[in-house]
Parts: structure tokens; sequence; C-alpha cells
């Protein structure tokens, strides 16, 4: 994958890919979304957070990605990724298969692409202001989009406490959680998303098509 950041173009392939999951800071918030997804059966975590593990090849930089059956959705995402030793967050966006998510949450995280943006900022330069990092998705509904998701890294476990809660080496990324879609998880064939520095006055914005692979038995 190739990157444009503050210092110039990056390079980065990974081996080895991280998407944590139940990392909302509200723990009480987080444990009621567990109940409710038990109770239409999805499987509980067996930790807060969970680090599902995922092959690096799901990845992509690509404006259009396939999946099988229109049970899948997006989810925009802080993607931190470290390369040569240094530390660069950006945004991806976890597409899960909802429908599978009832046999395995893992199971559903590794049958999906993983679009991620192409921008990098570098981590140094945010750590002091994360929680004001603001985080937004849109699908398109009826022709028109529809906000889906909004709010600020202050909703996401601190980074830091993300990456000390696992092995966060050399050409590791890491999807670090999400927030809660306005109108209820559903699918949407279209789907953009931002990050956005009102600090520094800037954005990392994305966008991506979903083109449906018919399921035959």
């Amino acid at each position: 994958m190739k990157f444009e950041t503050s210092a110039g173009p990056v390079d980065f392939t990974p081996t080895r890919l991280i998407v944590a999951g139940w990392t909302g800071r509200d723990r009480a918030a987080v444990q009621h979304h567990i109940d409710e997804l038990a109770a239409i059966g999805v499987p509980a975590p067996s930790t807060v957070p969970l680090y599902y593990q995922c092959a690096p090849a799901l990845l992509t930089q690509e404006n259009a990605i396939q999946v099988l059956g229109g049970e899948t959705s997006g989810e925009a995402e802080p993607f931190l990724a470290k390369i040569d030793g240094t530390i660069w967050l950006g945004l991806a966006s976890d597409q899960t298969d909802r429908a599978l998510e009832t046999y395995s949450v893992a199971h559903s995280k590794q049958i999906c692409e993983k679009p991620v943006a192409n921008t990098l900022w570098r981590y140094d330069e945010v750590v002091d202001h994360l929680d004001q990092l603001e985080l937004c998705s849109w699908i398109k509904e009826n022709d028109e989009w529809a906000s889906y998701q909004k709010g600020t890294l202050a909703s996401i476990l601190p980074l830091a406490s993300l990456m000390d809660g696992t092995t966060f080496e050399n050409d590791t990324a890491m999807l670090c959680g999400t927030l809660p879609a306005i109108g209820g998880v559903r699918p949407g064939a279209d789907f953009k998303m931002s990050l956005h520095d009102a600090v520094m006055k800037r954005t990392i914005e994305w966008s991506y098509g979903t083109a449906v692979l018919k399921a035959i038995a």
C-alpha cells in the first residue's frame, strides 16, 4: 500500500492485521450492546476489548470491493500502522458480514476486505488531541448520502491503551473500533468516511462501492 504523508509518500506492506473490537470507552454501553447481540444469536466476546486476527491481504485501497451476499456493512475506524518504528494514524472501514456474525464474529471479520484511505498522519502530531478528532461515515440510501456514524475518538478507548493491549510491532496494522450506527446497522452499497482534525485543520476522506456476489450453494 502507498500513503501520502506530511513527510512524503510512504510504502507499507503489513505482515500482521489486528481488528480491535468492543473498544467503546463507556463499558456499560459496551455490555448493553453485547447483551443485545447475544439476544439475536451473536456470541459474546471472550475478553473486552478483543483483538481479532485477520489476514493483512484484506487491506485494500481500491475504490470498489466485492462481498458474498447482501448482509455486509462498513464501519469507519481509526487505523494505526507501525512502519520503521514510526506510528501513523489513518482511516479504514471494517466491512463485516452481519449474517456470519451470528456464527462467529472472527469469521465475519475475515471474510470481507478492509478499505483504507491513502493518507496517514504521524501519531505524535495528534496524540495530544486525539479525543477531539471527529469520525464520520455516510451510506447511500435512495440515491442520497445519509449520515451513518458521527462522533469523536473520545468514545473509543485511548489508542495508546489499545496498542499496549497487544503486540504492536513494526509492520503491524490495526483497526481500532468504531462508533454506533445512526438508525442501526444496515447494508449500504456505497460508503464514505472521514476523519477530521479541527486543531490542525485537515481531513482524511475515503469512499468505496460494494458489489454483491450471489451466494451459490
